[in-house]
């Protein structure tokens, strides 16, 4: 009789006939237990391939791996956390020596004689095993299992420091990331609100368009800028809401044109990532609202590599130092940081400071934000 099973139950019984490594290497127990058959296993068939024995060397490895995990754990939870990590090197070493010398002492001149020898191998184990150069013997071969056990638990510190520090930046990453994005928020919403309020002393009535925009950026400030990435498609989408906010503000006094050009579809971006380049055009380009004002904003996608250049007239004197100010914006150190962090080594930030002219041109690499 031949029986189907669903790969829902093909799923099930893989997951009870395989083990998970991962829940194995966590568990702490299990692990010490493997290390410890491992090593009775070795030793077992290295001494008896040597006595023609194998019984006799699988019982002397038993008998004597309690006081071998004696030695060992004392070692790894007690010297090596107080002195050793201490760089308190010689007590160390001397409370190591001593501790050898003990465990060494007690198995080979008490444990062989009244146990091992009468009761496990009478005809093998001579008076021979009594000497000191089988003491010296047993003390290197208990230097080698604490140097194994004592280079497991270093690498094993190592790692767990190692861990501990990259959550630590990855923590302070994100604190940083937070606190400049925060940072942004406010900022943008003190200059929305100061067109609104100018539109406000005209009784224009335009305020009311700009409360539904401003609504708008709002509703994309606290929820969509909460994310790592969002499309750069609602970004740019974000960008031009902006800029109609500032459209109707500065109505024909001042020239705004924005382009796009390549695929946006699929790439994703920091959010608020471009905003202070176009919010520091308006506020240091043409917040003096001088006639023949203009600002140019290009936007692009090449292949993996997004272009945006921002430009804006220096249309008289106090416009002209306003934009001598402008790379020490809230905004824009704010934004030089953020892609610091976030993309380094993946873009170029230049301005271009020119008589007439100020731009601002960015490039970044979004080939792994897709």
């Amino acid at each position: 009789m031949e029986v189907k099973l669903n790969q829902a139950q093909v799923l099930e019984v893989r997951a009870w006939s395989l083990p998970d490594v991962r829940e194995i290497t966590k568990n702490r127990l299990l692990l010490h237990v493997l290390f410890w058959a491992v090593y009775v296993c070795f030793f077992g068939l290295l001494y008896g391939s040597y006595i023609d024995d194998y019984y006799n060397a699988f019982m002397v490895e038993f008998i004597e791996l309690p006081f071998k995990m004696t030695l060992v754990y004392f070692n790894m939870y007690f010297l090596m956390p107080q002195y050793l990590l201490q760089k308190r090197y010689m007590e160390f070493a001397v409370y190591l020596s001593l501790m050898m010398l003990a465990i060494g002492t007690l198995m080979q001149f008490v444990l062989l004689p009244v146990l091992i020898h009468p009761l496990i191998c009478p005809t093998t184990c001579t008076e021979d095993n009594l000497t000191l150069y089988r003491f010296v013997k047993n003390i290197v071969n208990l230097g080698y299992l604490v140097s194994i056990s004592a280079v497991v638990y270093l690498l094993k510190n190592w790692y767990r420091h190692q861990q501990a520090a990259q959550n630590l930046a990855q923590d302070k990453l994100e604190a940083e990331l937070k606190f400049l994005k925060g940072q942004i928020h406010p900022h943008f919403l003190f200059n929305t609100l100061n067109s609104l309020y100018s539109l406000s002393l005209k009784k224009s009535d335009k305020a009311p368009e700009v409360v539904l925009k401003l609504s708008g950026l709002m509703d994309y400030m606290l929820y969509d800028a909460a994310a790592a990435k969002v499309p750069l498609e609602k970004e740019l989408s974000y960008i031009q809401n902006y800029i109609a906010l500032e459209r109707i503000r500065y109505g024909n006094r001042v020239d705004i044109s924005y382009t796009e050009s390549g695929s946006m579809a699929g790439r994703q971006i920091a959010p608020m990532m471009l905003l202070p380049f176009v919010e520091n055009a308006f506020k240091h380009g043409v917040s003096t609202e001088t006639e023949n004002a203009w600002i140019r904003i290009d936007v692009k996608v090449q292949q993996d590599m997004l272009v945006v250049l921002v430009e804006n007239c220096k249309c008289h004197d106090k416009a002209s130092s306003s934009n001598r100010d402008m790379a020490s914006g809230i905004g824009l150190k704010n934004v030089r940081r953020r892609l610091e962090l976030l993309y380094e080594g993946r873009y170029t930030l230049e301005v271009e400071d020119e008589p007439d002219s100020y731009g601002v041109r960015l490039e970044l690499n979004l080939q792994d934000e897709v």
